[in-house]
């Protein structure tokens, strides 16, 4: 389980040693224009001598994303050296691969890009004036898809590893190579496979949104929906790889499977559905069904642990020994018992990779590939120390909240690590929406008996330019007294991050089952993934509350929290309910009734002729803090409740009142959508110094 920082999409990037350093890339497929191709476009070039000293880096990076080109500026001024002041994107074979540039190539690029923003203000997708093809409403649409978002970079520095004789370098280059495979996994699943390379060199704008979206189809909040947004001129209609395609022309296929007496088995977490030779539906383990692809992750993983030679990393080499076995195996038990024991006390590293979420398919049954490599960040220890003493306070705390029949266990899980990313793959890198916390695994002993391992992601969400953004989001909304109570320190929301991800493993978590059946085949998995979520996002405000009570934090440390929450959970309604597909976004719904919630408790107020703090919005939110505990608590209560007792029915009727009834909280909801979205959303690229 995981929460989410939304205004954010994920991308990579690498400097693999010098940019002059020349390494043949792997076969460019059309998805992806090579640096000649995409330079061509534009048949003047003039010199990067004569472009001004200073470059406006947001508008280039916003550009080159456009023309698909896998750059990414980290400087603003023009060093003699472009290598210092442009990053080569990392990118999946899949989507094109990645390979250094050398320095004229920077140049011509950069002259290109700079060319390109003085011709055509707004992006050109490549095009050569205008388009009046039966094409233009879908590339004009893909524009729009592109133009929600602006590249924001997370920055790692590993140029003093460079100079260990340890392996972590090639170590790290093995992992790399294996999160290269699991984007391959990922893509089987999402059935896109043979969907990436069919976006033209020519029409760069659409080759950028199969790469950043991980498919053709838009993702943004304003144009998943549009019709003619889609990055293929044929524009297929998405249709999972984790089932037959005839079995998901059923609407209801997934209600379908579950119901079949072998439903249990079809629909087990680690499973393609397929057809067997003898012709009935059957459950295909992944490290059957795609044998030579798990087999090739497992073979870095080796090489990984291999290579890395210092004594105290014993814990993380027998973690990617453990996976790497997992994935000719199927014995992800086994790989979760290895990597619950590593600790901010016996690595540096941390890194998952296998599969784990399922938001990503159609039935949220089945466990989406990905990989999180991230560097430790001691700085956990704080929350560590203070939390640890008093967890199975807090598991009683819950317990107590739910009520019968579900009855407090001694918890014994890892509180959260903090971790600096380094890499997401896969089902990792989102297209919007970057991963600030997350408490794993989903399945088996390690998540039921409360050993699992938390993380906050401390490095997504906290640069300078996404604590602006999010101000002036917050300004449009929040009235004077109540944006007086918000903060852009982003050590509020990462204490309700470690307080999100710690309930996760509290009370009826995921695997809790009550009349014998856990909550995925108690409610579906959809209405599933809502609750748990919503749990565990009342639970963090609700215990933020408990430790204040303690003496543990400040009354300031909780109040900023909780405006912190509501700030996160406006930036979700923000994203609508539901996919283009019809299918419930989890954090969306759960901030829609804890908002909602909260408004009808009257705890939050809307002010329709008050200012908003920004002073031109009209209307605007106020938080009577005083009434905050009271009114969380009965949320607490309620919704810890509906998972202990599994009622559907309970569960329903919260989604009908506050996700699909209309009425003034349907159309508060839109002005949140309105305001919120005004701004684009940061798109997260990764740049790696010193390998």
């Amino acid at each position: 389980m995981k929460q989410v920082f939304h205004g954010a999409a994920l991308a990579l990037t690498l400097l693999l040693g010098p940019v002059g350093c020349k390494k043949d890339p792997p076969p460019t497929p059309p998805s992806a224009a090579t640096p000649a191709e995409a330079i061509a476009q534009t048949p003047e070039r003039p010199a990067s001598a004569a472009v001004a000293a200073k470059i406006d880096r947001q508008a280039w990076n916003r550009r080159a994303a456009a023309l698909n080109l896998p750059l990414f500026r980290i400087a603003d001024d023009q060093p003699a050296d472009l290598s210092q002041a442009i990053a080569v994107l990392w990118r999946s074979e899949v989507y094109g691969g990645y390979r250094n540039w050398n320095e004229l190539e920077l140049q011509e690029a950069d002259t290109r890009i700079v060319a390109d923003l003085a011709a055509n203000p707004s992006p050109s997708a490549g095009e050569a004036g205008p388009d009046a093809s039966a094409d233009a409403p879908r590339k004009s649409a893909v524009l729009r898809e592109l133009n929600q978002s602006r590249p924001t970079l997370l920055l790692t520095d590993l140029s003093a590893d460079a100079t260990r004789t340890d392996g972590t370098i090639e170590m790290i280059r093995h992992v790399l190579k294996a999160a290269n495979v699991v984007e391959k996994l990922y893509a089987r699943q999402g059935g896109v496979l043979d969907l990436a390379a069919q976006a033209t060199a020519a029409d760069v704008a659409s080759a950028q949104i199969v790469y950043r979206n991980q498919g053709p189809w838009c993702e943004a909040p304003q144009t998943e929906k549009d019709p003619d947004c889609h990055a293929l001129a044929d524009k297929p209609k998405k249709i999972s790889g984790l089932y037959p395609a005839d079995v998901q022309a059923d609407p209801k296929f997934c209600e379908t499977l579950a119901a079949r007496p072998d439903g249990k088995q079809l629909m087990a977490p680690f499973s393609v559905v397929q057809y067997s030779r003898a012709g009935p539906l059957t459950a295909v383990p992944y490290h059957v069904a795609w044998a030579a692809d798990m087999a090739e992750v497992a073979t870095e993983l080796n090489a990984a642990a291999q290579a890395l030679t210092d004594p105290k990393e014993q814990a993380f080499r027998t973690y990617l020994r453990a996976a790497a076995k997992a994935f000719v195996s199927g014995d992800w038990p086994a790989a979760d018992e290895a990597w619950a024991k590593m600790t901010v006390d016996n690595s540096r590293f941390y890194l998952r990779i296998g599969p784990d979420e399922t938001y990503h398919e159609p039935c949220s049954q089945k466990a989406g590939f990905h990989v999180s490599f991230a560097r430790i960040d001691q700085a956990s220890r704080k929350w560590q120390q203070m939390l640890d003493p008093v967890k199975n306070q807090m598991e009683v705390a819950l317990a107590t909240a739910a009520g019968p029949p579900y009855v407090a266990r001694k918890v014994s899980f890892h509180l959260p690590d903090f971790i600096e990313i380094i890499l997401n793959a896969g089902d990792s890198r989102s297209p919007f929406g970057a991963t600030i916390g997350q408490s794993l695994p989903n399945w088996g002993a390690v998540a039921s008996e409360g050993r699992g391992r938390t993380v906050a992601m401390v490095n997504v969400g906290s640069d300078p330019d996404s604590r602006t953004t999010i101000a002036g989001q917050v300004a449009s909304l929040f009235c004077a007294e109540t944006f007086a109570l918000f903060t852009t320190d982003p050590e509020p929301q990462r204490m309700s991050t470690v307080l999100h991800e710690a309930a996760h493993n509290l009370g009826p978590a995921h695997e809790y089952a009550v009349n014998g059946k856990k909550d995925g085949e108690a409610f579906g998995g959809p209405l599933a993934a809502t609750l748990e979520e919503l749990k565990a996002q009342t639970a963090a405000m609700y215990l933020a509350d408990w430790l204040a009570a303690k003496g543990l934090i400040s009354d300031t440390d909780r109040t900023q929290a909780h405006i912190s929450d509501l700030a996160w959970a406006m930036g979700h309604i923000a994203n609508g309910m539901h996919d283009a597909q019809g299918k419930p976004k989890p954090y969306s719904q759960l901030a829609a009734i804890q908002f909602g919630t909260l408004l009808k408790s009257t705890v939050v107020q809307w002010r329709p002729e008050a200012k908003a703090q920004n002073g031109t919005d009209t209307g605007c939110f106020a938080v009577d803090s005083a009434k905050m505990p009271v009114a969380v608590a009965g949320l607490m209560k309620e919704v810890a409740g509906i998972k202990s007792r599994g009622d559907k029915a309970a569960a329903l009727a919260l989604r009908v009142e506050f996700v699909e009834a209309e009425g003034p909280w349907a159309t508060l909801r839109q002005t949140i959508r309105e305001r919120w979205l005004r701004a684009a959303k940061a798109s997260y690229v990764y740049a790696v110094r010193g390998l």
